[in-house]
């Protein structure tokens, strides 16, 4: 390992405390209660509503190739038709409305009014002004929205974008090592960081069949051995897509500085382990199996 790739290690931390408290509403009763009421049911349907919206009344294709890891039979299901029911711009509000209700169930409203849930803020905003939208569609796309006034929403926020930018990063570092979407998936699950088989499948409309399909190219490619576990090379790939993705996101960091950085990581780091403590995510989400 350089000692470049090492030193980018403190944003990923940062990077992934801030992704886990942004992820939670996706898992929340909220935002299909949020998006039922617009009546919009199905749980695909809410996710690409949700996710989507920032990007206008899109089709499948455009989701698609920005989400990267869903099956395209599965989206077209639910896009275009689904901005008939919902307005992206009544989704957009109906998310926001979602996200402020899960984050008061899991943390509390002492969190969410406390000094540090403001400084958490700043220091998220000032890490997105160095955010680059050029490439970065689904980054661009919630950019252009208007920053939330409560701290918590504004931190949410300002999450979100830091996620989105270093996912669109992300998609294009994949593409270039030859994963298509369902082999980036099983090579990430692979490696035990991932969701298991049964969550990736059932929310991203692929069939066993085709994980199966995807795992014996990831094979004859000896990026997966017989038994479905990385393969030297494998490991040695993933690894160096996330330090790749690592360099395309250096900016906001960078520019946050390394006692922000330091500071913004325990902040978020705390939010996200209340969050997960409260129930935020399902127990079998994450693993091999």
């Amino acid at each position: 390992m350089t000692t470049a790739a090492m030193d980018r290690r403190p944003a990923r931390r940062c990077h992934n405390a801030l992704n886990s408290l942004h992820s939670t509403h996706y898992f929340s009763p909220d935002l299909g209660r949020e998006m039922g009421a617009l009546g919009v049911t199905h749980p695909r349907a809410v996710n690409f509503a949700a996710r989507a919206a920032a990007l206008g009344p899109v089709g499948p294709g455009t989701v698609t190739a920005t989400f990267y890891s869903y099956k395209y039979d599965l989206v077209a299901r639910h896009l275009p038709a689904v901005w008939e029911t919902a307005s992206p711009e009544k989704a957009l509000a109906a998310r926001v409305r979602a996200v402020d209700a899960t984050l008061r169930r899991l943390l509390g409203e002492e969190t969410l009014e406390s000094a540090e849930m403001a400084e958490a803020a700043r220091l998220a905003l000032r890490a997105a002004e160095a955010c680059s939208r050029s490439a970065r569609p689904l980054y661009a796309a919630h950019a252009d929205l208007p920053v939330p006034e409560e701290p918590h929403l504004a931190y949410w926020h300002a999450a979100t974008l830091l996620r989105e930018h270093r996912g669109d990063g992300h998609l294009a570092v994949l593409t270039a090592a030859g994963l298509d979407g369902l082999e980036a998936v099983v090579s990430h699950t692979a490696t035990g960081r991932g969701m298991t088989p049964r969550w990736a499948c059932g929310t991203r409309g692929w069939s066993r069949e085709d994980w199966e399909a995807a795992a014996v190219r990831l094979r004859d490619r000896g990026l997966l051995d017989g038994d479905g576990e990385l393969t030297e090379a494998g490991a040695a790939l993933r690894e160096e897509i996330e330090r790749e993705t690592d360099r395309l996101d250096t900016a906001p960091y960078d520019h946050l500085g390394e006692q922000g950085v330091a500071r913004l990581t325990e902040l978020g780091s705390a939010f996200a382990r209340s969050a997960a403590a409260g129930g935020a995510f399902p127990a079998d989400l994450v693993g091999k199996r």
